[in-house]
């Protein structure tokens, strides 16, 4: 599963912002190591977050345990029955990451869409070096 896994690590909540959407919340974060910041648009009404919360946040490019990428698609994998990596976690989503800027020293800015509910990391290239323009998972659990 190592191949599979592009990112793990475990971020304080520093932030919520519920006031935007009904259902949605923007959290903001910092690595437990200070190297990373994210901002997250979760649903609250399926995992609700508050600040001082620390969750651990994922990103796979596959759900199978043993690193395999699916042969059918992401919404008939839970139907076969099989545990997969989601059954480990609270709340996952599947969707795309669109862009990765590299800043000016040695920083990169990770943007991935959920659906309309983003992702934005920001942190050291050799943090966040797996990323790249493809369908990503996330998964996150406090």
């Amino acid at each position: 599963m190592a191949d599979a896994q592009l990112f793990e690590e475990t971020f304080n909540i520093t932030n919520v912002n519920s006031a935007q959407y009904d259902r949605v919340s923007r959290l903001t974060g910092t690595s437990t190591d200070n190297l990373v910041s994210m901002t997250l648009d979760i649903n609250h009404e399926l995992f609700p977050v508050s600040v001082g919360d620390n969750i651990n946040l994922v990103l796979a490019t596959t759900l199978n345990l043993d690193g395999t990428k699916e042969e059918k698609g992401w919404r008939e994998i839970s139907k076969q029955g099989e545990a997969t990596l989601a059954d480990m976690f609270d709340y996952v989503c599947f969707g795309k990451c669109y862009r990765v800027e590299e800043g000016d020293t040695d920083t990169v800015k990770v943007y991935i869409s959920f659906g309309g509910l983003l992702l934005v990391m920001q942190g050291p290239y050799r943090k966040l070096t797996g990323m790249k323009i493809d369908h990503i998972y996330l998964l996150v659990k406090k």
